[in-house]
């Protein structure tokens, strides 16, 4: 896979992919509208995140390229891309339990906190592992 180029894009599927972990200075876009909703992506080698309408939705510690990002009442699902292992934040539904699959392998289950945030770590081990957090 690649980074992409102009930080965030909509693919022909309906999801979005955003994020570049090769830049050195933080670059961001604003206002990109995607079915009336508002995303923001703000990314370089150190951090990447994603609000929609103002809310956080991913932040992923270091850079990253995140693809084919779908989020819905059922979970969150993306490929993760980097250069090193990496903490994911998603702010998903408050108090409810999740699983979360690692290219369709179950590593457990995880409950968010009273403010909905999850937190996982990815080894990449220099792949790009296709992610699922779904409602329990």
């Amino acid at each position: 896979m690649a980074v992409i180029e102009e930080l965030i894009r909509q693919e022909a599927d309906g999801s979005i992919s955003f994020g570049n972990y090769l830049m050195d200075e933080k670059k961001k876009v604003l206002d990109f509208e995607v079915k009336g909703d508002l995303y923001k992506v703000k990314t370089y080698n150190e951090i990447t995140k994603l609000e929609k309408n103002g809310k956080m939705l991913m932040e992923v510690v270091p850079g990253a390229t995140i693809h084919k990002f779908t989020f819905t009442e059922k979970g969150a699902f993306f490929m993760v891309e980097g250069h090193e292992d990496v903490q994911l934040t998603l702010e998903m539904e408050p108090t409810t339990e999740y699983k979360v699959l690692i290219d369709d392998v179950n590593v457990g289950k995880v409950k968010t906190n009273m403010a909905g945030k999850v937190t996982i770590g990815v080894e990449l081990q220099n792949n790009t592992p296709f992610i699922k957090i779904e409602k329990v």
